[in-house]
């Protein structure tokens, strides 16, 4: 009897730990189901090369056998190239600021993009040609280029008053043609040596940059827009009124460098075309769109889902890449566009788009980064 008294009535039960989590554990999802999931999800990000996600796929015995052969063949004479052609335009950026430092005060900082004279001309000519160059070593042996008027601009003909007042209008932009930007789609680090080589614009970057050694001088001399996002000066300027006011005086000076942005904020894998941010377009001023392509068999040159230091060593280790460059006429924006910025964007991104076949998606960085985190607890549960 006594024992069972003892069994009806057990010890009290323990008390919770309110500090200890008593939710049950969650098993691993299976990586192959969520990776495709994730895949699905976040398709402007997706790595679809021999490398795969995150430049960590299975590698077949070919592939390996060429991947050791370019590390020991290939690689060590791109880097001493590279090296070599960094060095020289810093020796002739260095040469060219001796002695005449513009120090433009505006914003404290010196903007070396105001240079002018045979200062700027050797500046601007051997940067386009070493930036082609560096092109040329990192396997881009040729570049397509296709100048390409939209459909849009031809499917319907102009009536005859139509067409005087195209005339017109053509006669105004004639005065005052020069695009005051390039908007470009983003893809890879790569697409800024290109348009270094192609039109030596100046990019935005942050303050930091300008204190590197060696890239600081060349990104001054490019005429870069130094921005320190966590100054808190009286005096200081959001990125969007130096690039309004640098976009304006571009497209108003032709001495004065064209501004280039990518506007969708971040690169994607080059199939896609993300949302663009309206700085670009608040200057009311003409834009040159620019649309970039890759074309691969074995990795794919677009810096998505892949550390930079990983990429860089692949893409030297490639022996030959590919780009296409399709450049679309300046576009004008209408008054409708010019009072509504987000209008002005979103025109020209869809225009971009349905140029440059290139599908359109509604994520940006932020889902961007949760992808590639997702990526890396995939990677470290295998």
């Amino acid at each position: 009897m006594e024992s069972e008294l003892q069994g009806l009535n057990p010890k009290p039960p323990k008390q919770p730990d309110p500090n200890k989590d008593e939710r049950p554990l969650l098993k691993p999802p299976d990586a192959a189901a969520s990776s495709g999931e994730l895949d699905k999800k976040y398709a402007a990000f997706v790595r679809s090369d021999v490398y795969g996600s995150m430049g960590r796929g299975e590698l077949p015995t070919r592939e390996k056998v060429l991947l050791g052969l370019a590390l020991v063949t290939l690689v060590p004479v791109r880097v001493v190239a590279v090296t070599t052609i960094l060095l020289l335009y810093y020796l002739i950026c260095r040469v060219c600021t001796m002695c005449s430092v513009p120090n433009r005060e505006e914003e404290h900082q010196e903007d070396y993009a105001h240079i002018v004279g045979w200062r700027r001309i050797v500046i601007v000519q051997c940067g386009r040609a070493l930036s082609r160059l560096m092109l040329f070593v990192l396997g881009f042996y040729w570049i397509t280029q296709t100048y390409r008027i939209p459909q849009t601009y031809v499917e319907n003909p102009a009536t005859p008053s139509e067409q005087e007042n195209d005339a017109q209008s053509e006669d105004t932009q004639s005065e005052d043609s020069r695009p005051g930007v390039i908007i470009s789609n983003h893809v890879s680090y790569l697409d800024i040596l290109y348009h270094m080589s192609a039109s030596f614009p100046s990019f935005v970057a942050k303050r930091s940059v300008a204190k590197l050694p060696l890239i600081g001088l060349l990104s001054k001399c490019l005429g870069c827009v130094l921005v320190q996002r966590e100054s808190k000066s009286p005096d200081f300027k959001g990125v969007s009124a130096v690039v309004t006011e640098r976009i304006r005086e571009a497209h108003q000076n032709a001495s004065a460098p064209t501004m280039m942005l990518f506007p969708e904020g971040t690169t994607t894998n080059g199939d896609f075309l993300l949302p663009f941010k309206t700085g670009g377009f608040l200057a009311k001023a003409p834009v040159l769109p620019v649309i970039l392509s890759y074309h691969y068999q074995r990795l794919s040159p677009a810096w998505e889902s892949i550390s930079g230091v990983r990429h860089v060593i692949l893409i030297l280790c490639q022996f030959v890449n590919y780009m296409e460059v399709t450049q679309l006429p300046t576009y004008y924006p209408s008054q409708q566009e010019q009072d509504d910025p987000k209008l002005y964007a979103n025109n020209v991104r869809r225009l971009m788009a349905s140029e440059g076949n290139l599908i359109l998606s509604d994520i940006g960085l932020a889902e961007k980064r949760i992808y590639h985190a997702a990526l890396n607890g995939l990677f470290s549960q295998c």
